[in-house]
C-alpha cells in the first residue's frame, strides 16, 4: 500500500544550507520534477491493503544513486544515511530511516520492467525538451558490450556442470540417486582431441537424462523435471557443440560478441541512441552479445521519438548501413549520416560510376548500359544485371581483363538490387559537408567510456537478460541526469545574455517544479 506523500520538514532539515547551489543532486533535485515515478508504478502495489511502501519515487532514486556513483545496495544505503546532498535529492528529512539494502534487491527485481524503465527515460528527456534546456536536432545510435558477471565455459565444461546439478537434484528430491545412473562423470581434460572430448561428455550427458527420466517419475519431482527440460534444451541445441550457444550454467543468456575480427567478449550488448549536442541518451536495448547492430534500430527511434526531440540527422557507423535503417531514417523526414560499407556495396568506382537520372552505369573507357534485367541469384538474393554495349566491349583494350568468362561478348554487372541507391550515399560521403557534419557522431564514445569507466557498465551486476537491462538504463538515467546538472550548472553561471534565456526556460514551466533553481 502507498502512503499518502506529506513530507513535513524535520528541525535537521536546516542542515540542507550546507549544500553547494551548484552541487548536481541539488540542482536536479530542485529542477527535475520526479513525480511521475509514482504514477507509473501505483498499479503495482495494493491501493488499501497492506503495510504502507516505501515510496516507489524513493527507491528509483536510490537505483539512480547506485548508478551515478557505482555503489552496492548496501553501500548506498550506508552512504545516503550520511551524505546530506544524498538525503535532499532523496526528499527525506535528515533524520528519517532508510529501507533495508535487501529492499533495493526485491523493488528492482519485482517493480522495475523494461518498459516502465524506457518511460524513465523518456519523461526525463521530455522534460528537458518542453522547457527548451534541449533543442538538439541530432541523433547517433551506437552499441557497446559488458562482460557477464561469470566467465565463459566450453561445451565439456558446461555439460560437466549440468550432470553435476542433475546428480545434485535428483538426490535432494529423490533421496539418493538410482544404482543404475553412472554417477563418475568423465574427465574431459585428459582427452587431447577436443572433439572427442565434446562427443563423449554428450554422450554421457544424453545418456544420464535417458537413464533418470525411465528410473524417476519426473511428474513427482518437479525440480529434477526442470532441470532435465534445461538440459535437453541445451544439448538439442546444434549451435551448442559449435560454441555459439549457452557458454555458462550460471548465465545461460549471456553470449559470445565480436569487438572486432580478432577480439571476442562474453556478455551482452547495449545499444542506445543518443543526442549530439546536449548528449542525453534517448532510448536504449540491451541483448546478448551476438545481437546484430542495428536489429531494433526502429524500436529505438520509435522510443525517441515519444521523448519530443525532432530529429533531422541521424549518425552512426557502418554497421547501421543497411537498407531498412536508410528507409526508417527517411519515413521519419531525417537525414541519414552513415558511412557505405562494403558488405552492403561492393562496386569499384574507379572502373564504374553511375547515373540516377538515365539509371545506366559507365566504365572507365567510355561504355556504357543499354539493357537491365532482374532476376534472383541461386541463393535467392535479388539482383539486377546490367548489360553494357557489346561491340564497344568487343574492341576495348581491357577486355581480356575485365570480362573473363569464356562466350561473353558484352560486359555484365551484376550489382545488388539496392546498389543504384546506396551508390548516391557513396557520393555524397566524399563530400567535405558530410565529413565535417559526421564529426558530431564522435560523442557517442566519450559516452561509453563514461558509462563503463565511471558507472560500473563494462560488466554485469547481476546473471540474466533482464538484470542487464535494468543496469543499463538504471545507468542510462543515471548519466542523463548527471548531464542535465551539468548544462542547469552551466547556465546558472554564465553571462547575462545566457541567463536571460534562462529565465525564459523558467517562465515556460510545465514540467519541472516551480522553485527556482538560482
Amino acid at each position: 500500500m502507498l502512503k499518502d506523500n506529506n513530507m513535513q520538514l524535520s528541525f535537521y532539515s536546516l542542515l540542507y544550507w550546507k549544500i553547494p547551489e551548484n552541487h548536481t543532486l541539488k540542482l536536479l533535485s530542485d529542477s527535475v520534477d520526479f513525480s511521475f515515478i509514482n504514477d507509473y508504478l501505483q498499479d503495482s502495489y495494493c491501493k488499501y491493503h497492506g503495510r504502507p511502501a516505501k515510496e516507489p519515487e524513493l527507491m528509483v532514486k536510490l537505483l539512480v544513486l547506485q548508478r551515478l556513483y557505482n555503489l552496492s545496495d548496501r553501500r548506498v544505503i550506508e552512504d545516503a544515511s550520511l551524505n546530506l546532498a544524498y538525503m535532499y535529492f532523496l526528499g527525506i528529512n535528515p533524520d528519517d530511516a532508510l529501507p533495508h539494502p535487501s529492499l533495493l534487491a526485491k523493488f528492482r527485481m519485482n517493480k522495475l520492467e523494461d518498459v516502465t524503465l524506457d518511460d524513465f527515460i523518456i519523461e526525463i528527456v521530455k522534460q528537458c525538451v518542453d522547457k527548451g534546456i534541449i533543442e538538439d536536432t541530432g541523433l547517433t545510435i551506437d552499441s557497446t558490450h559488458s562482460d557477464a558477471n561469470t566467465f565463459k565455459m566450453t561445451p565439456e565444461r558446461v555439460m560437466k556442470e549440468l550432470a553435476k546439478k542433475i546428480f545434485k537434484t535428483v538426490c535432494e528430491e529423490a533421496g539418493e540417486v538410482p544404482d543404475c545412473i553412472n554417477q563418475k562423470i568423465p574427465n574431459y581434460k585428459e582427452i587431447e582431441d577436443h572433439k572427442e572430448a565434446k562427443k563423449i561428455m554428450d554422450s554421457f550427458l544424453k545418456d544420464t537424462i535417458k537413464k533418470v527420466e525411465d528410473s524417476i517419475d519426473t511428474d513427482k519431482n518437479p525440480k529434477t523435471k526442470e532441470i532435465l527440460e534445461k538440459a535437453k534444451e541445451i544439448t538439442n541445441d546444434p549451435k551448442f557443440l559449435e560454441q555459439k550457444g549457452v557458454r555458462s550454467t550460471v548465465d545461460q543468456e549471456a553470449q559470445v560478441g565480436h569487438k572486432s575480427k580478432t577480439d571476442h567478449f562474453f556478455g551482452y550488448k547495449t545499444e542506445y541512441t543518443m543526442t549530439t549536442q546536449s548528449k542525453l541518451i534517448a532510448a536504449v536495448s540491451v541483448n546478448n552479445g551476438a545481437y546484430v547492430d542495428g536489429t531494433e534500430f526502429k524500436d529505438l527511434l520509435t522510443l525517441t521519438i515519444k521523448s519530443g526531440l525532432k530529429i533531422k540527422d541521424i549518425f552512426g557507423d557502418k554497421a547501421y548501413f543497411k537498407k531498412k535503417i536508410l528507409d526508417d531514417i527517411t519515413s521519419v523526414g531525417a537525414k541519414a549520416y552513415i558511412p557505405v560499407s562494403a558488405m552492403a556495396y561492393k562496386i569499384d568506382e574507379e572502373l564504374f560510376s553511375y547515373n540516377k537520372d538515365s539509371d545506366e552505369w559507365f566504365c572507365d573507357q567510355g561504355n556504357k548500359t543499354i539493357n537491365k534485367k532482374y532476376k534472383k541469384n541461386n541463393k535467392g538474393k535479388e539482383i539486377y544485371k546490367y548489360y553494357f554495349e557489346k561491340e564497344k566491349c568487343r574492341h576495348c583494350p581491357l577486355r581480356e581483363k575485365c570480362i573473363q568468362k569464356a562466350g561473353t561478348v558484352g560486359k555484365i554487372l551484376t550489382v545488388g538490387i539496392n546498389t543504384p541507391k546506396f551508390y548516391e550515399y557513396s557520393q555524397e560521403q566524399k563530400t567535405e559537408t558530410f565529413k565535417e557534419k559526421y564529426k558530431q557522431r564522435a560523442c557517442q564514445e566519450g559516452k561509453n567510456g563514461e558509462m563503463k569507466n565511471l558507472h560500473g557498465l563494462d560488466r554485469a551486476r547481476g546473471y540474466g537478460l533482464k538484470s542487464m537491462s535494468r543496469q543499463a538504463k538504471l545507468t542510462a538515467i543515471a548519466v542523463n541526469l548527471k548531464r542535465i546538472a551539468k548544462i542547469l550548472s552551466s547556465l546558472k553561471g554564465s553571462s547575462h545574455q545566457s541567463t536571460t534565456i534562462f529565465l525564459k526556460i523558467i517562465k515556460r514551466n510545465n514540467g519541472f517544479r516551480k522553485t527556482p533553481f538560482f
